[in-house]
């Protein structure tokens, strides 16, 4: 397992801010193991913190907009997109006023501070959450989608399609977080014509200038808005060049636009909290439908670590088959109820048992409604426990196990015909004198069904 990292010393930029045109000082600090990223606002009394946390998020317009108790964080995105980018964990930044730097429009300063400080490992493991399944988010307003699905990196695909002759459809893709620093980091943010004119007629962008923000003619420009430009500028001429863009800006690349709305993908996901290892795929992506998703994944996360529902491959070759645990446990048919181990160490087992209408004690439990009973769920946690201390004789056809006491009993959930019931049983303390102690839980759809402090005592037979 990956550890976690943070930067290896401090290191500060200034710039204005894209929207408010305020100066500020930025410093990026080492940070603690699951700290995160968080954001401190130096400026205000107390210094208070907000998480980067998509929870927090209040506003997406022009932006993704944080506010935590009254103290805001305008478009982090950038910032966030290249600590992720560089594959950090945990960094605290320091601010003097509420929106980040906008630099030149992308990450690319912000990489080249993380890069000339450098990166440290941290003594703590980094938490991943690794894609199961399908997860999608659909903003029904504009169509807009990002849907996530298993791979074994993380890695994103932007399909954008602005509707316009002088940029329609594009599509970027970043295979893997290293690619990031080489293929995403320098693409700049950009806006079209008639959206700037907007900004400027509603006192907004006093910070863009040419140098940080591509702006696609996508109207004829009229005499009053050339003014208004040049004013907004300070440029004494503007001009259009032959690929749309307004002024002489060249692009990083052909499809630089669809880049950077990746990036923005990267920086706004990072407001989950916790990697992700998976493939997502943005179809028409913004700051909205990415914060959505973010708080969607969040959720999904923070549910299955509070229901704390481990995940097994149950196509990989078993540890044990069906007739491995038969040399082991003396149970038989119908009263054996455990059909492979998955896992097992010298400090815990996994077992599966498939459950279908053909068990015996669904004719009389219940008839119409079948359920498994629980002292049956116990029954098979037992069993799967057996199977971890029985392994540690030579001869385990010479014993018999026998229960010694059940403790702390609870049923969460129905296990019906057709689930599939995972036993994971962890040793309390080390077995002695044939005695095991351990707390042993049953999983089914992804919930804990049942759980118990179960303690046997495996004994020779005469």
């Amino acid at each position: 397992m990956a550890k976690q990292t943070t930067i290896a010393a401090e290191i500060s930029l200034k710039g204005v801010g894209l929207h408010t045109g305020q100066l500020v000082s930025m410093t990026f600090k080492p940070a603690p193991v699951n700290n995160g990223f968080t954001f401190v606002r130096i400026d205000l009394e107390g210094q208070p913190i907000i998480e980067a946390d998509a929870n927090y998020v209040v506003n997406t317009q022009r932006g993704t907009n944080l506010e935590k108790r009254g103290v805001m964080i305008q478009t982090p995105e950038h910032v966030l997109a290249a600590l992720v980018g560089c594959d950090l964990d945990n960094v605290i930044i320091e601010l003097d006023a509420s929106e980040l730097p906008i630099m030149d429009g992308s990450s690319k300063y912000f990489v080249e501070a993380i890069e000339k400080v450098g990166i440290v490992e941290q003594d703590a493991d980094r938490k991943v959450y690794v894609v199961k399944d399908v997860i999608s988010f659909v903003d029904e307003a504009t169509g807009s989608e990002i849907t996530v699905i298993p791979s074994e990196e993380y890695c994103i695909t932007a399909m954008v399609d602005f509707g316009t002759k002088v940029l329609g459809t594009q599509n970027a893709t970043m295979k893997g977080i290293k690619e990031f620093k080489s293929e995403i980091a320098d693409c700049r943010t950009f806006s079209f014509l008639h959206e700037l004119e907007s900004l400027l007629n509603n006192g907004l962008i006093k910070g863009g200038d040419l140098n940080n923000a591509i702006v696609y003619v996508d109207k004829e420009i009229s005499s009053e808005t050339m003014e208004n430009l040049k004013k907004a500028f300070n440029k004494e001429t503007i001009t259009v060049k032959s690929n749309g863009i307004l002024d002489n800006l060249t692009l990083h690349f052909p499809n630089e636009a669809a880049r950077h709305k990746l990036l923005d993908v990267v920086g706004d996901l990072s407001l989950i909290g916790t990697k992700i290892q998976g493939k997502v795929i943005a179809n028409k992506p913004g700051h909205y439908v990415n914060t959505q998703f973010a708080k969607k994944m969040a959720k999904i996360i923070k549910l299955e670590e509070r229901n704390n529902v481990p995940h097994y491959d149950i196509n990989k070759e078993p540890v044990m088959d069906i007739h491995g645990i038969m040399n082991l446990l003396p149970h038989r048919p119908p009263f054996l109820l455990v059909d492979k181990i998955l896992e097992l160490s010298e400090t815990h087992v996994v077992g599966l048992k498939n459950v279908t209408m053909n068990e015996d004690f669904f004719v009389g439990h219940f008839p119409g409604a079948p359920v498994m009973p629980g002292v049956l769920q116990i029954e098979a946690m037992a069993q799967t426990g057996g199977i971890l201390i029985l392994s540690t004789v030579p001869d385990p056809e010479n014993y018999l196990t026998y229960f010694m006491k059940i403790d702390n009993v609870k049923f969460k959930n129905k296990v019906l015909p057709g689930d599939t019931l995972f036993f994971k049983c962890d040793l309390i303390s080390p077995i002695r004198r044939g005695i095991c102690h351990m707390q042993a839980y049953a999983y089914a759809n992804g919930k804990l069904v049942s759980e118990a402090e179960l303690m046997a005592q495996i004994v020779k037979v005469k």
